[in-house]
This record gives C-alpha cells, structure tokens and sequence, in this order.
C-alpha cells in the first residue's frame, strides 16, 4: 500500500498533466477526461479521509499558479477576511457625481 506522500505526488503529477494540456490547446473531450480521473481521484482522497479539502483546494491552487503564472489577485477561503481596506476597492473618486460650483 502507497503512503499518503505517493499518492499526492502522482495528484500532483496528474494537475500538472492537465494544466500543461490546456496550455497546449489539448481537445475539450481529453481535457474533459483527464479532470474526471483528477476528480474521482481526489473524492475518493476526501473520502478515506487521506486528505482534507484545505489540502487539495491548496495543491490545485499552486498547480494551477505553476502552469499559469500568479492568480490576478489574492483568492480567500470563505472563513477568512480580505486583508485590503474597503477603499483598496474604490476608484479613487470620493465625489458624489455633482460637480462642484467655481
């Protein structure tokens, strides 16, 4: 029987594998194959209790940053709080749209 380290290791392999054929321009059917093994793989992971869905989610996410370069901006889990300010999301326009009076 495989330990825990063999089978991420042949996960991680099979994430590389997808991300390297999207990048190619693989065909739609094969893609959608290879994310169905990818898939029931990590299931079956979750459900012998192998790995926990914060380790998957975390091994997808730097596959993913490996083949693709860095997401646009940070991605957070649901239990964590943005660490920008409110105003990080503004346009920079404090003005209420009137225009003021010279």
């Amino acid at each position: 029987m495989r330990n825990k380290t063999e089978i991420l290791g042949e996960l991680r392999t099979m994430l590389r594998d997808i991300f390297t054929a999207k990048a190619a321009g693989e065909t739609h059917v094969r893609l959608a194959r290879a994310h169905g093994y990818v898939d029931g793989y990590m299931r079956a992971m979750l459900e012998t209790g192998l790995a926990t869905r914060g380790e998957l989610v975390e091994m997808v996410a730097t596959e993913r940053e490996r083949a693709a370069g860095p997401a646009i901006r940070p991605i957070y889990r649901s239990d964590s709080s943005p660490s920008l300010p409110p105003e990080a999301f503004s346009d920079g326009d404090d003005s209420d749209g009137e225009t003021a009076a010279a």
